[in-house]
């Protein structure tokens, strides 16, 4: 089960990091970062069709990064910034296992500098 666990943790991961690794979906988040919006001030700020941009926001909801409602023809969305907590942690063992990498490094070259004559 833990093995299963990590798997759909990994699988969460490259969602994610597939949505944001478009330069358009990654505006979006900016700019629902600030308020939520409808779909069509969100694409004034995109110089493509309404349909392309319309999947950029299906791929930004499908993995999570963001919810979206609908009053009458009218649908808004909003940020889900919950989500980004999986590139956080991702990132953060990254970081932590790098930092141990460079300690152990360091710890080697002063003890090599220890034994010079």
């Amino acid at each position: 089960m833990v093995g299963q666990a990590r798997a759909e943790a990994a699988d969460d991961v490259d969602v994610v990091f597939r949505a944001l690794a478009d330069p358009t979906r990654r505006k979006v988040l900016e700019r629902l970062g600030r308020a939520p919006a409808t779909v069509s001030a969100l694409a004034a700020d995109h110089a493509m069709a309404l349909p392309s941009f319309v999947a950029h926001l299906r791929v930004l909801e499908a993995c999570g990064l963001v919810r979206s409602t609908k009053t009458g023809r009218v649908r808004t969305y909003a940020l889900a910034p919950e989500r980004l907590k999986i590139v956080e942690t991702w990132l953060d063992a990254q970081r932590a296992r790098w930092e141990a990498r460079l300690d152990r490094l360091d710890d080697y070259l002063l003890r090599m500098g220890d034994n010079d004559p």
